[in-house]
């Protein structure tokens, strides 16, 4: 049961398609505490900017492109045709330093699943291959080879032809 939770966790991290949503993003932080928690999956999916509004919880991408972060809109603003959204955790007291610009949205989250980020993580680390992959492959060959063997042995227990036995 706990592999087929696993497994079920694994595929909709990455295709959260299945879902329904667009894009899936394991959350490192509890700035967003207690909505959305360190160790959250969360689902997110793609909108037009215009259709963000204040107390929406998006993801966005930081500055250095490879950083996403999930905070709650608190203001929207226009500057030179640019949409500029002023984002906040919710357990921070301070909203973020930097807006964000409608180009760097990558959605509005949907839902969020309490700690199965953690089984994301797991996955993707090198423990989590051996435990996830190798260890289940290495039980199975060995599940399989014992089989065999067992056939194997069965077989030549028996004798070749029961109808040539003579009493």
């Amino acid at each position: 049961m706990a592999f087929l939770v696993v497994l079920g966790t694994i595929v909709i991290a990455a295709f959260p398609q299945v879902v329904g949503a667009d894009e899936s993003y394991v959350v490192q932080s509890s700035s967003m505490s207690p909505a959305i928690g360190a160790g959250d999956l969360v689902m997110v999916n793609d909108v037009e900017t215009d259709d963000i509004d204040n107390g929406d919880i998006i993801t966005f991408r930081t500055g250095d492109e490879a950083t996403t972060v999930t905070h709650r809109v608190v203001d929207i603003s226009r500057e030179d045709d640019i949409t500029l959204f002023t984002t906040k955790g919710d357990a921070n007291e301070e909203p973020d330093s930097e807006p964000v610009a409608a180009e760097n949205v990558v959605g509005r989250v949907w839902f969020s699943v309490p700690l199965l980020g953690y089984v994301v993580a797991f996955a993707g680390s090198q423990m989590g291959l051996v435990a996830l992959v190798v260890i289940p492959a290495v039980a199975l060959i060995a599940s399989e080879v014992w089989a065999l063997y067992q056939s194997a042995e069965s077989d030549d227990s028996e004798p070749s032809n029961p109808g040539d036995e003579r009493t």
